[in-house]
């Protein structure tokens, strides 16, 4: 009798979604439990990682893994070595939901059910395999009280949002709820894909939350409009540069991050004093920390304190959050094709390092395109080394520029801000090629040129943030004339 065949499945599709989310309320024996959780929820993720981790060397230092990366990347050779050196290892994500499923026959069972636990199994896989594939350096486990989410895989079972409250292995937590927040009621009218936990730690005190993840397209507010047009955008450690099709800003990039120095330093020498004062074996007679194997003392004022600074770290977290959220809705306002330089926003930190922990210029960028993807605008990414804005004139001639220059000066008698020219020169990028369209520059030059002089005197004028200056990379335009008509050199720019 002939075996019976079935169909193959089609693939799943994927749909859109977005996450919506809401605060829980928590009463402090339902804390004590969610704590455990996740306590128990972190040994699971540390015992994947470990395992993922040695799987992983086993198939980097597999024959077949070394002789695929000796292939080409057309070749169809090299995929089954890779396929097959996983396989030789059991390095799939399901073998890692195998490893993990065993564990919820112990003591953890009574606090994880086995969605979250194959969760935490593929968290595990994906930190692991980004080293695999070379996108990270290593992995990073979690210290005690350090894992602050677990999400499960569907709304059925483990996880689950019912209408108004979060129900977990018999836990109910209620939600709430606000009737007047139309967003909030726009992820509530859509189906719940899973549910995440979250836990925010607020000075000494934790908050929790659920992020439902629903599917769909998120709620757009009324005032979050998309414009029409062409938008350069020039952005730097500090300050942000955007002409639009009928205007021009030049402004600090988020001004409203300004921390209080003077406290934040005050904590950490308190914090220093305390560390030391508790555990003075640590230390050498000069005050060096020993080497070697070390047991940390932390008191309960150490711990205070602590407390103290992460808040301080988590309200600037909150604000340049808001910050960037609030510029990318206004650049997307002003036009649906935002046009900027693809930069390394990384390698800023060796050169910007308080500038890039203080403003995230990177994370302003991501967030900006996942803002534009949903609204249904673009963001073309120029090569900076092929358009050459900062070092081009209007009318094609490269000069290369030291950075301390911070203004565009050209021998046929145009000038402007440096950070607004290349914002300016950017709106003329050929988003295919990056190459520069210089007939258009200059036909348009003339109408902007004021219009780029009235940004930088608006920028120059307007009061700066409190406790924040304004950025050096203004700069300040060359001296004109002298009273006896010699020329007079250009003002040094503030570096």
């Amino acid at each position: 009798m002939a075996a019976r065949t079935r169909p193959a499945a089609d693939p799943p599709t994927r749909t859109p979604s977005f996450v919506c989310e809401v605060p829980l309320r928590v009463t402090r024996p339902q804390e004590r439990i969610l704590l455990a959780r996740l306590e128990a929820a972190r040994q699971v993720y540390t015992a994947c990682l470990g395992q993922a981790r040695i799987r992983a060397r086993l198939v980097r230092e597999s024959k077949a893994f070394q002789r695929a990366r000796t292939l080409p990347r057309e070749d169809p050779e090299r995929k089954r070595l890779f396929a097959q050196a996983r396989g030789q290892h059991a390095f799939p994500a399901y073998a890692l939901h195998a490893y993990a499923q065993p564990l919820g026959r112990s003591w953890l069972g009574d606090h994880l059910d086995s969605l979250t636990l194959q969760k935490l199994a593929s968290r595990a896989y994906d930190a692991t395999n980004r080293v695999l594939l070379g996108k990270a350096k290593r992995v990073r486990f979690k210290g005690q009280h350090q894992l602050d989410t677990v999400e499960g895989k569907v709304n059925t079972s483990g996880i689950r949002w019912c209408a108004d409250r979060i129900e977990w292995k018999g836990l109910v937590l209620p939600a709430r709820l606000d009737a007047r927040d139309v967003v909030l009621a726009h992820g509530l009218a859509c189906p719940v894909k899973y549910v995440r936990l979250v836990r925010r730690k607020l000075g000494a005190k934790n908050r929790f939350y659920a992020q439902l993840v629903c599917e769909g397209a998120p709620s757009q507010k009324l005032q979050h409009t998309l414009g029409q047009g062409v938008v350069g955008l020039d952005l730097g450690p500090s300050a942000i540069a955007v002409v639009a099709a009928h205007d021009a800003l030049l402004q600090p990039f988020c001004p409203e991050v300004a921390p209080d120095t003077q406290a934040l330093r005050r904590l950490e020498r308190h914090l220093d004093r305390q560390r030391r004062a508790n555990n003075p074996g640590n230390y050498d007679e000069r005050g060096r920390v020993r080497k070697g194997k070390k047991r940390w003392h932390v008191s309960k004022r150490q711990r205070q304190t602590q407390a103290r600074r992460r808040e301080v770290y988590r309200k600037l977290a909150a604000t340049r959050t808001r910050s960037h959220g609030q510029l990318a809705h206004r650049l997307l306002m002003v036009g649906n094709t935002i046009q900027l330089e693809h930069l390394a926003y990384r390698a800023w930190q060796r050169t910007y390092g308080k500038s890039v922990q203080l403003c995230a210029p990177g994370m302003f960028v991501e967030r900006l395109s996942r803002l534009a993807g949903s609204a249904g605008g673009t963001i073309v990414d120029i090569n900076p080394w092929r358009a050459r804005l900062s070092q081009t004139c209007h009318c094609g001639r490269v000069k290369k520029k030291a950075r301390s220059e911070r203004w565009h000066t050209c021998p046929g008698g145009a000038s402007a801000q440096r950070d607004l020219f290349s914002a300016y020169l950017a709106r003329f990028v050929d988003p295919e090629t990056s190459l520069l369209d210089v007939g258009q520059t200059q036909t348009a030059w003339p109408g902007w040129e004021p219009t780029l002089h009235a940004a930088y005197e608006q920028a120059i004028h307007n009061q700066p943030a409190r406790g924040r200056r304004l950025p050096a990379a203004f700069g300040r335009p060359p001296v004109g004339p002298s009273q006896s008509g010699s020329l007079a050199e250009g003002s040094p720019s503030r570096t």
